[in-house]
């Protein structure tokens, strides 16, 4: 019988090596706490890891955008409700110049305030997000909404285009009003039955020369306007209400999707610890064992073998 000494060395050498570059990879893999080191060891896995991972950062830019619309929702809110406060205290002004134990004196002073009022108005109509965009201008966020002309007339500036953002895959959501739609105009109706239209500071520009003048009709329709004005006001603010509560709910959503994923992605690229160290330890063994039975094959001999 002829024994191949060399096919004994070969062959233990193989088998150790083989063991050896087993307990390397999970090493490699419990290092890294991954399954996948490299695409080529797994290909089919390492492409789902991609996909999974590409679809997280798609949800993470969508959550981004939302929490950028979301600020500038709350802005325009407040400002907006800040609005709302100042044609209530107008309105109560103007009741009050109204009557007529006021004197001409009394009105002056009361058409002052409301005149300060008013040039708080038109800041507010043209307040800024954190970006320095406009608010109320549509699309045309770099140009202030509202603007005064040398004869003191203020004029609307913008658009009156709706600007939206993706907030999902299919789904988009306004983040803006324009400033007609938040400051809106009235509709006078003169004594033939004309109808013509007045904008917001138009309309208050006239009712404070009322207040400084005394003419009661002139209050009156102010009066019955500075409703009109709140009411736009207030249901901008409900517009921009629903908006808030539809980003909350979509980002609700975005975050479930969030978690869907990242769980599938663990389940596909993070190590099970346990299971790998024991399988590293089992390795650790059978690496061992191969090292002790070549000690043995190694010192063995013909006449050891004849014997």
């Amino acid at each position: 019988m002829h024994i191949s000494t060399n096919l004994l060395f070969d062959r233990a050498s193989a088998q150790m090596s083989s063991i050896q570059n087993d307990m390397a990879k999970s090493q490699a893999q419990i290092a890294a706490q991954k399954q996948v080191l490299n695409p080529s060891d797994a290909p089919d896995q390492a492409a789902v890891i991609t996909r999974l991972k590409s679809m997280i950062g798609k949800q993470d830019s969508y959550l981004k955008t939302m929490d950028t619309v979301q600020a500038r929702l709350e802005t325009e809110s407040t400002t907006l409700s800040s609005a709302g406060d100042i044609l209530i205290r107008m309105k109560e002004l103007t009741l009050q110049a109204n009557n007529a134990t006021n004197a001409g004196s009394s009105r002056v002073v009361i058409a002052t305030e409301m005149q300060g009022l008013r040039d708080q108005l038109l800041s507010l109509a043209n307040s800024t997000d954190a970006s320095g965009s406009y608010l109320f201008s549509g699309s045309k966020v770099r140009t202030p909404a509202f603007a005064t002309d040398a004869n003191g007339a203020v004029s609307y500036q913008g658009d009156q285009v709706q600007i939206s953002v993706a907030v999902g895959d299919h789904r988009t959501l306004p983040t803006n009003r324009s400033g007609t739609q938040a400051f809106v105009s009235v509709a006078r109706t003169s004594g033939d039955g004309t109808t013509t239209g007045a904008g917001f500071f138009k309309a208050i520009d006239d009712l404070i020369a009322g207040v400084r003048s005394g003419v009661s009709s002139v209050m009156q329709r102010g009066l019955n306007e500075m409703d009109t004005l709140h009411q736009g006001v207030v249901l901008a603010q409900a517009s921009g209400g629903t908006d808030m509560q539809a980003m909350q709910q979509q980002s609700a959503a975005l975050d479930a999707t969030k978690l869907t994923l990242q769980s599938a992605l663990y389940n596909v690229e993070d190590l099970d610890m346990p299971k790998a160290i024991t399988l590293m330890q089992k390795q650790m063994l059978s690496l061992e064992a191969a090292q002790a039975s070549f000690a043995k094959v190694s010192q063995m001999s013909l006449f050891t073998y004849l014997r």
